[in-house]
């Protein structure tokens, strides 16, 4: 999971990439980057968060019309400097990506590209394939002045050969920018508009609407699984479904990784999330048990317990205090690195816990580092009981589409009851949202999603190709990570 912008902007885009980043920094903190073009590629790409990584002197270099930029959250290896997007290859034209999401065939398509493309690979992150692919489907078109059919075709090579999830922004050096969805959609992708007056308009493609509020870009839709655009320039913006689409997109976003003022293939985040705690309060009636308040464990619970408090007509507090100077350890890179932020991030409001039988809300429950370190937390605090409610179901699968979830050792619930999970963690007692609650509640916003991605959930991939193998590979490279054979984005 990374967040990706792309502007055809007027003047020099790349402040406005550089506040669409700051908007959906929750999507990768390991690295940021950005390349614009004019009359050529201007490229600054580095570790850390986007406030650290672009200096005034940075941007000052970034010039052009045109640009795009990433943040970085690694799903596989730690990797460095040389996996932080964009990517950038001189032939053909002179092509510039980002992309969200995780090539599963990424291994064979590297061994491939090296082997028979006799292409040059000069980094461990997959979207240098996607990259390569592209601009070796556009060289078999034999043109200089590419056109949308061009492009397209282009886009279904890429479909044919990279497997798994993959939502991309890129420009073509003279002639435009292009975006495409995977043929599932797992990855989110939408694009909106600003009129520059005189009949022209300026385009942004961004992983969530958030940065087009913040942007002031209008009149977004979200890209279809399998479908491509492509703005020329003359900012005509061509569109087409490249190949039938089988829109999965990744309930997971709903859950924890979207920004609760987004919406995502337009269902609204917030929305979504507070249905989830109305569906789960349901639950926490059928267990006949005792609680005296509802506490979220911030920042993605708060809308679900806000809802699960006046479901069940309890009070609803804050007794959890936030460092927000740490980032979000889910997405921290290491076990280690979550284990030592938790008690950094999380401080207790004593009066809330001491003497109160809480029912504390999560998004979800991974590992089980945060739960257990929560549990004691409320217990040091002087809780009389604590009863943790996930409002996701059990995590017990891997999940390969750009999730830092590979391997299956690290689910506590793989092969554990809810009651087994209680004792490991210190609580009295957890309860988790069913799969069918956790559907419905997104689907409310809109009805026209029939499927998602659940497969951390389900073990059910939709792509249909993860075998056994594949899962063992990922698994090694994520338990021994090997430097030249570990794509991380």
């Amino acid at each position: 999971m990374c967040g990706i912008v792309g502007l055809f902007g007027s003047g020099n885009v790349v402040g406005e990439i550089y506040d669409g980043l700051i908007a959906i920094q929750h999507r990768g903190q390991d690295a940021a980057g950005i390349a614009t073009f004019d009359s050529q590629f201007h490229l600054h790409k580095a570790e850390g968060l986007v406030q650290e990584v672009f200096m005034p002197q940075v941007v000052a270099g970034l010039t052009g019309p045109l640009g795009i930029g990433h943040v970085r959250y690694p799903t596989v290896g730690c990797g460095g400097v040389q996996d932080a997007q964009p990517f950038l290859i001189p032939s053909p034209f002179g092509i510039a990506m980002v992309h969200n999401g995780n090539v599963t065939n990424y291994h064979d398509l590297k061994r491939e590209l090296v082997s028979k493309d006799f292409c040059h690979i000069d980094s461990n992150c997959d979207v240098e394939a996607l990259l390569h692919v592209f601009g070796l489907e556009l060289l078999k078109r034999g043109q200089r002045l590419l056109t949308p059919e061009d492009v397209f075709a282009a886009v279904k090579g890429v479909f044919a050969r990279a497997k798994g999830s993959y939502s991309v922004v890129g420009m073509i050096a003279g002639q435009g920018l292009f975006a495409f969805r995977d043929p599932y959609g797992i990855k989110p992708l939408i694009i909106g508009e600003r009129d520059l007056g005189n009949g022209q308009k300026a385009y942004c493609v961004t992983s969530e609407s958030v940065a087009l509020d913040l942007l002031d870009y209008h009149q977004g839709r979200n890209l279809k699984a399998g479908e491509a655009i492509f703005i020329d320039n003359q900012r005509r913006v061509h569109s087409a479904q490249v190949v039938p689409g089988d829109h999965h997109p990744c309930i997971f976003e709903w859950v924890y990784f979207a920004r609760p003022d987004s919406f995502l293939d337009k269902a609204s985040v917030y929305k979504s999330r507070l249905r989830m705690g109305e569906e789960l309060a349901e639950i926490w009636k059928k267990t006949g048990r005792h609680a005296d308040v509802v506490i979220p464990v911030p920042e993605s619970s708060r809308p679900a317990a806000t809802a699960m408090a006046r479901a069940l007509g309890l009070p609803y507090r804050e007794g959890l205090v936030k460092n927000r100077y740490i980032g979000r350890t889910f997405i921290m890179p290491d076990q280690a690195a979550r284990q030592r932020s938790i008690r950094y991030k999380l401080n207790p409001i004593q009066v809330e816990f001491e003497g109160k039988d809480v029912l504390l809300v999560d998004d979800s429950i991974v590992r089980g580092n945060t739960a257990k370190a929560l549990v004691k937390l409320a217990r040091t605090a002087g809780a009389r009981t604590v009863h943790l409610a996930s409002y996701s179901p059990p995590i017990k699968y891997p999940c390969l589409y750009g999730i830092d979830m590979s391997t299956r050792n690290e689910f506590i619930a793989r092969d554990k009851s809810p009651e087994e999970i209680a004792w490991i963690i210190g609580a009295d007692s957890v309860i988790y949202q069913t799969m069918e609650g956790m559907i419905h509640s997104v689907q409310q916003g809109n009805p026209e999603l029939r499927q998602f991605c659940n497969a951390c959930f389900s073990g059910n991939y939709p792509t249909n190709d993860i075998t056994p193998e594949i899962l063992a590979e990922w698994e090694k490279d994520r338990t021994h990570p090997v430097a030249e054979e570990s794509p991380s984005q």
